[in-house]
């Protein structure tokens, strides 16, 4: 992906000013900058920074992305918590994908929290969709 075009997270920002610090190592500052970074990574197929931005008490023991699920659009529904002085955080979310089969969107609650200084996704919740 070219730096200077718009970040996948619909930030509006280029992605050179948004996710790729985040994607080549830095901490994100809030739960919401860690939520738009992993949808980026998943968007970009980008599985190193999905793993290292999970919680190592719930992380999988591996990751592989599917190339046929193809990640078009983040909406942000809700925040609670997850700012820089806070320890844990929810982000609620809709993603928008497109398969094979057809379109399709992920409603999910996410969890966070700081784990050594930085933002970690622990798990979510999708049960209310």
């Amino acid at each position: 992906m070219d730096p200077s075009e718009p970040c996948p997270c619909g930030s509006r920002r280029p992605y050179t000013g948004c996710c790729l610090p985040l994607h080549e190592g830095a901490p994100a500052p809030t739960a919401l900058e860690l939520m738009r970074s992993r949808f980026s990574a998943y968007a970009l197929g980008l599985a190193d920074h999905v793993i290292r931005t999970w919680d190592p008490e719930t992380r999988p023991a591996g990751l592989d992305l599917d190339d046929g699920v193809v990640w078009r659009r983040l909406q942000i529904v809700d925040t609670a918590r997850g700012g820089e002085g806070d320890e844990e955080g929810v982000v609620e979310f809709r993603a928008s994908y497109r398969t094979a089969e057809g379109a399709g969107i992920l409603h999910e609650r996410s969890r966070f929290r700081r784990h050594e200084g930085r933002w970690v996704y622990v798990d979510g919740d999708t049960s209310g969709n």
